[in-house]
């Protein structure tokens, strides 16, 4: 099948509403809850843990990169939500074969998450929760509009590992990047791009020219860099979020002893890993809770 099946789509591939939803993307399980929409939920995979009570009572099938496409497809469901980055391409693609309608999500800003809801919406014919999310839309611009002013008064430069060996983070071209734009922080490696081969990305080796057959197609989206690079780039603060890699207290101390204005300030911080990369309605609680980190002011 051709890959341009396998693209971001603004608007579901159904023409009626559904009325029986897969849902291969956590974020989404939870957004179709809090829309109001989770009773047309007829399975969720493994991840799907929000809200616990109500995915608790509904079928697994399977994890994000291996769901179980033989029983998806025996459900015959109205539709099946999935994501670009979270789900594999030939489990979609084996849908699509199989005339399942799959909704290929791929929200890469802030604004692009706040459209997914609006699109939700107005594919399954609902509207009891419009006033929620534009409050949501109206708390974004709010919390732009101040970001902007603290940045250009004291800019908050984070750093945010996703990985630990090799340390891992993501550039511009992501949606965690955007939530930390629009909270007023400043993403130290923003404008760093993956380099190939891995030994390239970690500055042990040279990068493969932008020409070469083996860099075209690569996602470049999500670097692998060294603790020198950490330390040349001196952020105020470090975030560690509990996904994907689950850090704790312990690498809490071992960034402290890197030297960098996050170290020497005690700037070094746990968050719940939804907050940055949760698309849909837990964006609500990232705008509610992150912006108060971000170089809070002294007293």
């Amino acid at each position: 099948m051709d890959d341009k099946t396998y693209t971001f789509d603004m608007e579901a591939p159904v023409i009626e509403p559904p009325k029986t939803v897969i849902s291969l993307v956590p974020s989404v399980t939870e957004s179709l809850f809090d829309l109001g929409l989770g009773s047309r939920l007829t399975a969720i995979t493994d991840y799907c843990v929000r809200p616990a009570v109500e995915t608790a009572r509904l079928p697994h099938i399977g994890g994000t990169k291996n769901p179980d496409v033989g029983r998806i497809i025996g459900m015959n469901p109205d539709l099946v939500i999935a994501n670009r980055e979270e789900n594999r391409k030939e489990d979609v693609l084996a849908l699509q074969d199989a005339g399942i309608p799959v909704w290929v999500t791929f929200p890469r800003t802030v604004s692009d998450a706040i459209n997914l809801l609006w699109n939700v919406m107005h594919v399954f014919d609902e509207t009891r929760m419009v006033p929620r999310v534009r409050l949501i839309e109206q708390t974004m611009d709010w919390v732009l509009r101040i970001g902007e002013v603290q940045a250009a008064e004291k800019p908050c430069r984070v750093f945010v590992p996703i990985w630990l060996d090799p340390l891992m983070t993501f550039n511009a071209n992501t949606y965690p990047h955007d939530v930390l734009r629009v909270c007023g922080a400043t993403n130290v490696f923003g404008e760093r791009e993956r380099r190939f081969p891995l030994a390239a990305d970690l500055g042990e080796a040279p990068a493969y020219p932008a020409d070469d057959p083996r860099v075209q197609g690569q996602d470049t989206r999500y670097p692998r860099v060294s603790w020198d690079e950490v330390v040349v780039a001196q952020p105020d603060m470090v975030i560690l979020p509990s996904e994907p890699f689950a850090f704790t207290d312990a690498h809490v101390r071992l960034f402290s002893r890197l030297d960098i204005p996050a170290a020497k300030n005690n700037r070094i911080i746990l968050v719940d890993g939804s907050l940055l990369t949760w698309h849909g309605t837990r964006l609500a609680y990232a705008l509610d809770t992150l912006p108060a980190l971000f170089c809070p002011q002294e007293n």
